[in-house]
């Protein structure tokens, strides 16, 4: 009978050791960087245009300037297409609690960010997110389109 105590016991100690060492070693998945869902249009160039596209970045970021660049091709008489750098846009960028860079997002006339990226993105993919935030289901459903 003590030979089963002390196996029943040793064998509880070691379900609580890897228990705690289970919880200890698996890392939370979660972004952590704030991406706007309401912008105020006033705060943009151009707030009488259907459509914004703004490209939050930095001067020291070598990816957004290649966001940046496929960026400007959106640019038409119906979207505004302006970039945010945040060594020249520094309090915009803190009013939208942007915390990495480049951040893009897409957003209607009233404001609201229909689209967005955090990170690189193709060209593909910006004109995917334009379509179907224009137009929504457009799109096949292989392309990437920044749905939030």
């Amino acid at each position: 009978m003590d030979r089963v105590l002390l196996v029943l016991g040793g064998v509880a100690i070691a379900g609580l050791v890897a228990a705690i060492v289970g919880r200890r070693s698996a890392a939370p998945a979660a972004n952590t960087h704030h991406i706007p869902r309401q912008l105020d249009r006033a705060d943009f160039p151009h707030p009488e245009v259907p459509w914004l596209v703004a490209i939050f970045t930095s001067a020291t970021c070598d990816t957004c300037a290649g966001v940046w660049e496929r960026a400007q091709h959106l640019a038409s008489d119906q979207v505004s297409v302006v970039e945010l750098e945040v060594g020249v846009e520094k309090a915009i960028h803190e009013r939208y609690k942007i915390d990495g860079v480049p951040t893009l997002v897409i957003a209607d006339a009233n404001g609201e960010v229909k689209r967005a990226f955090l990170g690189p993105t193709t060209t593909t993919d910006l004109w995917a997110a334009m379509a179907d935030a224009r137009e929504p289901g457009s799109v096949p459903p292989d392309c990437h389109t920044g749905e939030l």
